[in-house]
């Protein structure tokens, strides 16, 4: 294994460097400005299309679709590999904006995924070109109030062939992206057949998100925030109709489709963490030099340089575990991986909680509050260790490939 950055991947991250320098990080204060004064929270602020714009003219825009394995095709976009792609979105994740600012923020990329491997030329034209323009935003629809969605064979939603339709009806909450306003399509799973084999019952079908019976129940909070303009809702679908070719790849393979989509989603998840443990611990430093308590500088406690000495132990160590399940996926593809995959998706979302959480406690009082995005970053990263399945489903799997192997 040779995790050396290519030479692709270092330019790109000079030049994304140097656009978070000039561009993202003065942009952050603006665009919470911008929230606080808007008079409606769900419309994307200004300095957000602005930030857009440049990353386009800097050639920094979409990033992370990796070419076809079979056909070659990168469906216009730069063709990074995993391991190419895994640097850039460690940068993107110090700061929030930043994924959406160069198109490459979730759910999208999942989405624009499924669209490239599994969708028709319909969907391709209709859906999957506007998402790589960043003329409109998606949804994914997955995950139920009313049953245990870690286990996606719970999955009641149901999708009914009806002539030359099918027919929606269920509940789904967690459906990031649905409170913005631009958000043209969802592509949802749910049962087409409960009398199939388990893993053979459910299908993923798009849906637009102007159909008749869409309806929003709630916009969830995330430890109180409210994450607009994005947002996570509730969603109800009450006789929802769509034509038959709405359906991706076929009935009943619905297990299939995840299976490619989830597992570069991880690695993104993953890498974007580490950026955020790197951001959270270069502020930690910064406030620990900057005060004193005791009689000497708080940078010069034991005690603050023994965290300081794990936090970068524990990132480096992440890091790691992130390139090598990016370079397995690449070298023999998202099944092969799916160790590695389940094990930075345990790994990394608690190391990143964990060096939050000290540089919270390194920041006093302020850490907790508005001031400081400690408090944000540490919602979010701790919420992390559910999405896209819980600590427990990816430590069974680990614990259950690995004793395979002694068999």
């Amino acid at each position: 294994m040779d995790f050396e950055y290519s030479d692709r991947s270092k330019a790109l991250l000079e030049k994304l460097n140097k656009f978070m320098d000039e561009v993202i990080y003065p942009a952050e204060p603006v665009y919470e400005e911008q929230m606080e004064k808007a008079k409606d929270r769900w419309q994307l602020p200004p300095v957000l299309e602005q930030c857009k714009a440049e990353a386009k003219k800097r050639g920094l825009w979409n990033m992370f679709l990796p070419a076809d394995r079979e056909t070659g095709d990168t469906h216009g976009t730069m063709g990074l590999s995993n391991l190419e792609y895994a640097p850039i979105c460690e940068v993107l994740g110090r700061a929030s904006i930043a994924s959406e600012a160069v198109n490459c923020s979730a759910p999208d990329t999942g989405n624009m995924e499924v669209f490239a491997r599994y969708g028709t030329k319909e969907h391709k034209e209709k859906w999957l070109k506007p998402l790589l323009n960043g003329e409109i935003r998606s949804c994914f629809a997955m995950t139920e109030p009313a049953v245990a969605s870690s286990d996606a064979r719970n999955v009641e939603c149901r999708i009914e062939s009806d002539g030359n339709d099918y027919v929606i009806n269920g509940r789904k909450w967690w459906s990031s992206g649905m409170g913005d306003p631009r958000c043209a399509v969802i592509i949802l799973m749910g049962k087409s057949d409960p009398n199939a084999p388990a893993y053979r019952q459910q299908s993923m079908i798009v849906v637009p998100r102007d159909a008749k019976g869409i309806k929003i129940v709630k916009m969830l909070h995330v430890f109180g925030y409210d994450d607009a303009p994005h947002g996570h809702a509730e969603v109800v679908y009450d006789n929802v109709r769509v034509p038959k070719s709405a359906i991706l790849l076929g009935e009943g393979r619905g297990f299939e489709i995840a299976q490619g989509r989830l597992g570069p989603g991880r690695i993104h998840h993953c890498m974007r963490a580490i950026g955020v443990a790197e951001r959270a611990l270069e502020m930690a430093i910064k406030r620990a030099k900057s005060r004193v308590a005791f009689g000497q500088r708080i940078s010069e406690m034991g005690v603050t340089k023994a965290h300081v000495a794990d936090m970068r132990m524990e990132i480096d160590m992440a890091r790691l575990l992130v390139l090598k399940a990016a370079w397995a996926m690449d070298k023999f593809g998202n099944k092969e991986a799916r160790q590695q995959i389940a094990m930075i998706k345990v790994a990394v979302p608690n190391i990143t909680s964990k060096v939050v959480d000290r540089c919270l406690q390194l920041h006093g009082a302020g850490g907790v509050s508005q001031v400081f995005k400690l408090a944000s970053m540490y919602a979010h990263q701790r919420t992390l260790r559910l999405a896209d399945g819980p600590d427990e489903v990816h430590r069974d799997q680990v614990g259950r490939l690995e004793i395979a192997k002694y068999n």
